[in-house]
């Protein structure tokens, strides 16, 4: 079946990056002059996804203004290049992709959030998309997990190599042996101690999942934190049907964590065409 459908969850409390996220969407924090939410969604368009579906909070709806709202090109003394700017920026969704949002009374996990998308998601397979994970790559990581998708038709996780230090902040996971990047799920488990991580591959924010993860997700319950989590369904898949690791090609930069944040504005504005060249300057100054 095709992949149409891609879900957003975009209603945490963004605490970590308080007071900015106090009346701001951590989604909408730009790097450099894009806000996060738009990388996924652009990311998600370019791999073929025409319903975009976000599940937000009462402190969000800076996200629907910002994929909803017209700026008027028409106004007096605007400028040729602004006119121009502001007719991109009313483009944002093309006019064939779709956009629901979805109200999700209080946030109590990534599992909990998908769940809110059921009625939408159907009886399709869907993609997430986790916006705090800004993945830099020729070709969109989603794209290369659709593509993926078509040959196995089989759910999949996106990980990456991680320093078995940082397992407390991921989804470990365990895999069949295998030299390429997409490998049998085997085992998953959620933030172990470096100590019990199964391997030092942990889970990022793309995913691709076949429907009958929602089934899951209804009947684990609450687990780590007292949430439900996405980890513990997707442990009671893998024993049911074929799920994958895929090890994509990119940058990550995490952007729920400040230093990743800076780190991705840094690497951002060093590829921008206009100022890269003097910011690296300026930061080699800094640096003698």
């Amino acid at each position: 079946m095709q992949l149409k459908k891609v879900v957003f969850p975009v209603a945490g409390y963004g605490s970590r990056f308080l007071p900015a996220t106090k009346a701001t969407p951590k989604e909408m924090l730009p790097v450099v002059d894009k806000p996060l939410i738009q990388y996924a969604v652009e990311e998600a368009i370019d791999a073929g996804f025409t319903e975009l579906i976000f599940v937000t909070g009462k402190t969000k709806r800076g996200i629907e203004d910002h994929f909803s709202a017209s700026l008027d090109i028409n106004v007096t003394h605007i400028t040729e290049s602004k006119k121009i700017l502001f007719d991109e920026m009313n483009h944002i969704i093309p006019d064939h992709v779709s956009c629901i949002y979805i109200r999700q009374g209080e946030p109590l996990g990534l599992g909990h959030a998908i769940l809110q998308a059921k009625r939408v998601i159907g009886d399709e397979p869907f993609a997430v998309v986790l916006a705090d994970d800004l993945i830099d790559s020729k070709k969109g990581v989603l794209k290369q997990m659709a593509e993926q998708y078509v040959d196995i038709n089989s759910s999949i996780v996106s990980v990456q190599k991680i320093e078995k230090k940082d397992s407390i902040h991921y989804g470990m996971i365990d895999t069949d042996p295998s030299d390429g990047n997409m490998r049998k799920l085997t085992g998953i488990v959620e933030k172990p101690s470096p100590a019990d991580s199964p391997s030092n591959f942990g889970v990022v924010g793309r995913y691709i999942f076949s429907n009958q993860i929602l089934s899951f997700l209804e009947t684990i319950g609450f687990g780590a934190g007292n949430e439900i989590q996405l980890t513990d369904a997707i442990k009671k898949m893998i024993a049911t049907q074929p799920v994958f690791a895929y090890e994509f090609e990119g940058a990550r930069y995490d952007c729920g964590d400040k230093l990743g944040y800076i780190k991705a504005n840094i690497e951002y504005a060093l590829k921008d065409k206009k100022f890269g060249r003097e910011l690296l300057s300026y930061l080699k100054e800094k640096a003698l």
